[in-house]
């Protein structure tokens, strides 16, 4: 069945941040939220859980639950299916949020005036994780080139790690730039994090948003002593639309590791929502063919997103996505101001402030494009008008 995704929803009647944060006359553009309905067979599961009409604590997620293990086993056959890459029942850790899970990560690995690296401009929870653990963030730029594109400087990579550095913080694929990290970039990462003796904690929860000609690969695959060493955060939340429902989990296949992490969670994070689970399976086990059809959606909006910059934006900048929703859109050259509040008050379009990534985040701005095309549309309108205006003033 084909699937309609230029229908546009109207969100201002839920109670939907991304388009309540700003007023009514402004398109929101900003956070990772699409703005398409998710897979029919994830409404259906959820409508046949809401039928039933009880809602009392869920078994806790694992393969000894009979009521959760498909969930599970769907996330084991999912890792061999998309990257052969083989984890057990007991490595899974299920967690309400992506985000809960790396600030576990810094609480789980911490040690006395320990440092966690992360790469910016990134995504900006992962600038304040450090410091809710006590520990110091260390940060290591990602070179831009002058086509707009992000490559891994490795020697300064390995130069940024201190003896004081306990994690690695990997964002892959990359929010906001949109890179997915080639293999021998992230063999050789993981090798200088072996050399070091410092863990890894990788966000990949836009794994499954990667266009053509580009492959996500999840670091703990390349190497059993690579995963023994590494947590690996997924989710169908980004993938699906589910980021509402709160499910998420982490792949941890070091019992050490794993155990260490757990005990991070004792009495601050509790089960995973029961909506969300149900969730979680009908989209993995049902939604294959949604989302097959949205990233060709998703892939026609970047295009058109990327020429419309190119075309119509003058002087500003943009490398065409290999993952994720999102575009990063260099502006230092065709505004003079902070892009952000340029676009929100004289376009009437809210997007990310580029500053709150980080270093390297000064003078971009980031714009979701998961939404129907005729909001893209619309929006790009509003900010060559503002732009254009802004040139003949």
């Amino acid at each position: 069945m084909e699937i309609d995704f230029d229908h546009v929803i109207n969100r201002q009647e839920s109670d939907s941040d991304k388009w309540h944060q700003y007023g009514e006359d402004v398109l929101p553009l900003w956070v990772a939220d699409m703005d398409f309905p998710s897979p029919e067979p994830v409404l259906r599961a959820l409508h046949q859980r809401i039928e039933h009409g009880v809602f009392g604590y869920p078994e806790a997620i694992s393969i000894r639950s009979k009521n959760t293990r498909a969930l599970v086993e769907a996330i084991i056959e999912r890792m061999w299916e998309r990257y052969h890459w083989e984890i057990q029942p007991e490595d899974l850790v299920f967690l309400p949020g992506i985000v809960m899970a790396f600030n576990l990560a810094c609480h789980a690995l911490a040690v006395p005036n320990g440092g966690v690296l992360v790469q910016t401009p990134v995504y900006p929870p992962f600038l304040s994780a450090p410091g809710n653990a006590g520990l110091n963030r260390q940060e290591i730029g990602l070179t831009y080139n002058n086509d707009g594109r992000y490559i891994l400087d490795l020697d300064a990579f390995e130069k940024a790690f201190t003896p004081e550095t306990c994690l690695f913080l990997l964002c892959n694929p990359h929010n906001p730039v949109g890179r997915v990290f080639r293999q021998n970039e992230l063999l050789k990462m993981a090798e200088i994090c072996l050399q070091k003796g410092v863990a890894i904690c990788s966000d990949e929860i836009h794994c499954d948003l990667v266009y053509s000609d580009h492959q996500h690969i999840p670091i703990a695959s390349l190497d059993p002593e690579i995963a023994r060493h590494t947590i690996t955060l997924m989710a169908p939340s980004k993938t699906f639309n589910l980021a509402g429902l709160q499910c998420s989990f982490a792949i941890i296949p070091n019992p050490i590791l794993r155990r260490k992490f757990q005990q991070s969670k004792k009495g601050l994070v509790g089960w995973v929502n029961l909506m969300g689970y149900t969730a979680a399976l009908a989209a993995y086990r049902e939604g294959g063919e949604w989302l097959e059809q949205l990233m060709v959606y998703l892939e026609d909006n970047r295009n058109y997103l990327y020429e419309y910059v190119k075309q119509e934006l003058p002087k500003v900048r943009i490398a065409l996505p290999e993952a994720t929703y999102l575009g990063w859109l260099d502006c230092s050259e065709a505004i003079q101001s902070n892009p952000y509040e340029f676009f929100l008050h004289k376009a009437k379009v809210a997007l990310s402030d580029g500053k709150i990534f980080g270093h390297g985040g000064e003078g971009f701005v980031r714009l979701n494009f998961g939404c129907p095309r005729s909001i893209l549309r619309q929006a790009l309108e509003r900010m060559k008008d503002a732009l254009t205006r802004e040139i003949e003033t």
